[in-house]
């Protein structure tokens, strides 16, 4: 007797069929986006491609004000990702408003130890929404860009959740390089209804 998958079922099965493969439904953007996921590992890099198709939605905070966000961030903790995994630690990310309003990104950390050779990419961030700047679009390699997706915001910006729809990435950000545990756990504890699972996370280290 064949057994019937539930819908919530049915959608993890497609979205993991979809990771694998690289296929899409929509057009012929995201399908060259989907082979470059399947060749090099970047299923972020497909943004904009019909994820709610395939997961939950994925709150953001209800306002956010970029010429404060703007700034120098340490990556306190994130999901292990293909991207960083020549960093060790020291992860650094800065943000500057630009004249036609975009946001260029510089990305820093260092290789094997915190005194290790420096890594640094930098790129351009826009916010992909009109409705909120809560869901900027990330782009090091134009041009295909990534989610970046504000899920928690510290009423006085001095942390930052950030993530994007397919639950596949994870930063937990600080403008200091440690985060008191206290704030660090309860962050911990909202992460599961926002479909994350906190075990996921490595630390970084800083120095």
């Amino acid at each position: 007797m064949r057994s019937v998958k539930s819908a919530g079922e049915t959608r993890l099965s497609l979205a993991a069929t979809g990771r694998r493969l690289g296929i899409r439904r929509e057009g012929s953007s995201c399908r060259v986006q989907a082979a470059l996921v399947g060749l090099i590992g970047l299923w972020p890099v497909a943004a904009g491609c019909g994820y709610e198709l395939l997961f939950p939605p994925l709150a953001v905070v209800e306002e956010v004000d970029l010429s404060r966000y703007v700034g120098k961030w340490y990556e306190i903790a994130r999901y292990p990702n293909f991207f960083q995994q020549q960093c060790f630690g020291g992860t650094t990310a800065e943000y500057t408003l630009r004249e036609d309003g975009s946001i260029r990104v510089i990305n820093v950390c260092r290789e094997g130890t915190l005194d290790g050779r420096e890594s640094r990419i930098e790129g351009f961030a826009t916010i992909a929404d009109p409705s909120t700047p809560a869901k900027l679009t990330v782009t090091f390699f134009p041009p295909f860009g990534a989610p970046y997706w504000i899920i928690e915001l510290d009423p006085e910006y001095q942390w930052a959740v950030v993530g994007e729809p397919s639950r596949s990435t994870l930063w937990i950000l600080s403008r200091t390089a440690s985060l008191p545990d206290g704030v660090y756990q309860d962050i911990l504890s909202r992460l599961p209804e926002k479909g994350y699972d906190p075990a996921r996370l490595i630390l970084t280290p800083q120095s």
